[in-house]
């Protein structure tokens, strides 16, 4: 494959959730009721791409999609339309060999590494049951390969026999890391990895991210609600909101000219350390409801600056600059 193509990429996604009519509802309506099954619109035709060595944030607030498009990245979810590239092959048109290559080099690291983790299950079992399964060591080399994959992680080797209630936040957190990276994947998918932890926390388990980056030529694709966790650690920032990417450029870009008012909003609820006495402005309202999406743009109820247009046309996300896209109608004005 040529290098020219994104490591992954995703085109078109759609996603819904929802339960089919239950025999009593479909006799209602043969009697003239008007029941309709409920959907959760949870992400809507969304396009990404992630070039090798990246790291691409995705951010948004809770229930905007952000963990759906994770897990249809990863593929644990299956879309319900649009399609899913690995280096620019078409991932459901794969050979069965090259299907079960592709899910070992994309791995997930989630956002609750106690409920990810078996609890009858020690440390050292937890990071290498893939590889011995996938034929990647041996029996023999089982003791080995994990105070290595430890020591790789800043674990100590005296925790290998622990189970994960005897292991602190931290520890868990760095624990769900080695798991991932014990397959040898070249694309981790980090679902709020460090929201779960304390602020000093934090910032050793994103280091260690970096310094994996650096080590093991990795890629990310970061999800988080808070972009302050993603600042300084991604190259590109994806904005969702209510299943749609609104936004997307350069981290230096986004930070400096952010273009869509929903963007603008986040930054603005950023803490800051500077003196100057600063007023708190939330973004104004509620996030609507999935199951009954705002028409036009979804995030019109709640933007200053919407017109009668966006209330009736959803906006297209074009470029607005080299690197840096938008979907506003604001960007419709000469």
């Amino acid at each position: 494959m040529s290098e020219q193509h994104p490591l992954l990429a995703l085109a078109g996604v759609t996603k819904r959730f929802g339960e089919p009519l239950s025999p009593m509802q479909r006799g209602l309506n043969l009697l003239g009721a008007n029941h309709q099954a409920q959907h959760v619109h949870a992400v809507d035709r969304v396009s990404l791409s992630v070039d090798k060595k990246e790291v691409v944030a995705l951010v948004g607030e809770s229930g905007c999609g952000k963990s759906t498009l994770a897990r249809m990245a990863v593929g644990l979810i299956q879309p319900d339309a649009g399609t899913r590239s690995w280096l620019g092959q078409n991932m459901d048109t794969m050979s069965s060999q090259q299907q079960h290559a592709t899910r070992l080099s994309i791995q997930m690291i989630f956002q609750d590494p106690y409920a990810s983790l078996n609890p009858r299950m020690r440390a050292i079992d937890s990071v290498t049951q893939a590889p011995l399964h996938h034929g990647l060591i041996s029996a023999g080399e089982q003791s080995e390969f994990a105070h290595a994959l430890f020591a790789k992680v800043g674990l100590a080797p005296e925790l290998l026999d622990r189970y994960p209630h005897q292991l602190s936040g931290g520890q868990r957190s760095r624990l769900g890391i080695a798991r991932a990276l014990a397959v040898n994947p070249q694309f981790l998918v980090c679902d709020e990895a460090v929201a779960a932890l304390d602020v000093s926390i934090q910032a050793q388990v994103l280091n260690l991210f970096m310094q994996l980056r650096a080590d093991l030529d990795l890629t990310y694709l970061f999800i988080s609600h808070d972009l302050g966790v993603v600042r300084h650690l991604a190259d590109r920032v994806v904005i969702m909101y209510l299943g749609r990417v609104v936004e997307e450029g350069r981290s230096s870009e986004i930070f400096s000219r952010a273009n869509h008012p929903y963007t603008q909003a986040l930054l603005a609820e950023m803490p800051t350390l500077r003196l100057e006495r600063k007023t708190y402005h939330p973004v104004s309202g509620e996030m609507p409801s999935p199951m009954h999406p705002p028409q036009g743009c979804h995030f019109h109820p709640r933007c200053p600056h919407a017109t009668p247009q966006c209330a009736q046309v959803a906006p297209v996300l074009r470029e607005i600059a080299p690197g840096h896209r938008s979907a506003c109608h604001l960007n419709d004005t000469p």
